[in-house]
């Protein structure tokens, strides 16, 4: 290869990294509890740590015990994750869960407000052709988010937080979204358990 291929490539990737967009970077408590409280924001939580992936064959949505469950290191994961947001000054949040027993179990375990089922949170792990429908429904009620709502904590599963954001998070970790006018969500910052 002659010098000024090499040149051209080197230029082309220094380009590319230069006009790459950057990850969010990695936030602490604070700076996330700051970002909730602005419109348009708000936490996608995947479920603490539930051992396996997917669920049991015999599944069934009113029976927790036909579904993966938080291991006893998933609950104190999620009690964790609220007392770093309650000591960065999240007094009450609106708290929307997946009706699956682990996210909403990681939901109760933070303590972070009322508890309530927003089915778009579901996992579609097994059906994929929810994934549209659920991004869209997930992305609509953040973007309803007006200045001096309360906080807005939404635990789910990694392929609807996927479907928003892009990001495959860790189990227990938050990624904080903003809907931008155009109806994307534009990631602002990450916090790991």
């Amino acid at each position: 290869m002659h010098a000024s291929a090499f040149l051209r490539l080197g230029f082309l990737a220094l380009l590319l990294a230069v006009a790459a967009p950057r990850p969010a970077e990695a936030a602490d408590a604070g700076q996330v509890v700051q970002l909730l409280d602005l419109p348009r924001h708000a936490a996608l939580m995947r479920h603490a740590t539930a051992p396996g992936t997917g669920d049991p064959d015999h599944f069934r949505l009113d029976d927790c015990t036909t579904q993966r469950n938080l291991s006893e290191a998933g609950r104190a994961e999620a009690r964790e994750t609220g007392r770093l947001l309650r000591a960065a000054g999240l007094a009450d949040a609106a708290v929307l869960t997946s009706r699956w027993c682990r996210a909403a179990d990681t939901a109760r375990e933070m303590d972070l407000g009322k508890v309530e089922p927003f089915p778009p949170l579901d996992s579609f792990f097994r059906d994929r052709s929810r994934e549209d429908a659920a991004r869209r429904d997930i992305l609509a009620r953040i973007a309803d988010r007006k200045a001096g709502d309360p906080p807005l904590i939404m635990v789910s599963h990694q392929v609807n937080i996927t479907a928003v954001t892009g990001i495959f998070p860790a189990s227990g970790e938050i990624v904080v979204v903003e809907v931008l006018q155009d109806g994307t969500a534009a990631v602002r910052a990450r916090l790991s358990p």
